[in-house]
């Protein structure tokens, strides 16, 4: 394992109190409302948010990056970029988020948009730490492609068209749902249903919360 690998699980616990550094995996397919709803949570319980795709979209931008093009190909054609990329990424913004805490601090970390598949699930457990909880953010398909349509009027994002949004969904339902069921098996998956209102669905994201870790919504500082 690697040495900045071994510091970061030290310093997670796999634990059902609130007490300990958790890791919260935010799953759904594009246009589920995982950015939105972990924007509340940093919001409300002060949080820490990684986005997988955001800090892929990050490097793909930034001048100079050996990742750039590969990064941009896999993304546009909906496919996943492969582990070691993501991992990289998430490892370097994480050990920015605990340098910068206090010595000892309590950090929830809420990734979204990881893992997408069962590597990638299987090497987060065994190489940085055990996650606490899944949030499992469901929406039709219907409503997704909406979402994403709208969104793309504006975004700028080179995945917001058509043809890009049926490969994401493809491969979400191909790849993604595994690592669902894959945690479900060890009662951390909280099923959330994300085509209600924003308000709403946070409202029961904090309800579900505290059914696998109680006390978790009650601690911001």
């Amino acid at each position: 394992m690697a040495p900045f690998l071994s510091k970061i699980k030290n310093l997670f616990i796999s634990t059902k109190s609130h007490t300990a550094t958790e890791v919260i995996f935010v799953l759904g397919g594009p246009g589920a409302g995982k950015g939105t709803q972990c924007a509340l949570l940093v919001s409300s319980l002060h949080f820490a948010h990684l986005s997988a795709g955001d800090l892929l979209r990050a490097e793909q931008q930034r001048e100079g990056s050996e990742y750039g093009a590969l990064i941009k190909n896999y993304i546009t054609e909906g496919k996943i970029v492969p582990m070691e990329v993501t991992l990289k990424l998430l490892e370097n913004a994480m050990r920015e988020v605990i340098k910068s805490g206090k010595e000892g601090e309590r950090k929830t970390f809420l990734i979204d948009g990881f893992p997408r598949q069962m590597d990638q699930a299987v090497k987060f457990d065994e190489s940085v730490c055990l996650s606490s909880m899944v949030l499992f953010l469901v929406c039709p398909e219907d409503k997704l492609v909406q979402r994403l349509l709208k969104r793309g009027e504006t975004s700028g994002r080179d995945d917001d068209n058509i043809e890009s949004i049926k490969k994401r969904l493809q491969t979400f339902i191909a790849t993604s749902m595994p690592v669902v069921e894959y945690y479900r098996k060890q009662g951390k998956v909280v099923d959330i249903d994300s085509s209600a209102t924003v308000e709403e669905v946070n409202e029961e994201i904090l309800k579900g919360m505290e059914k696998i870790i109680p006390g978790i919504t009650k601690v911001a500082a």
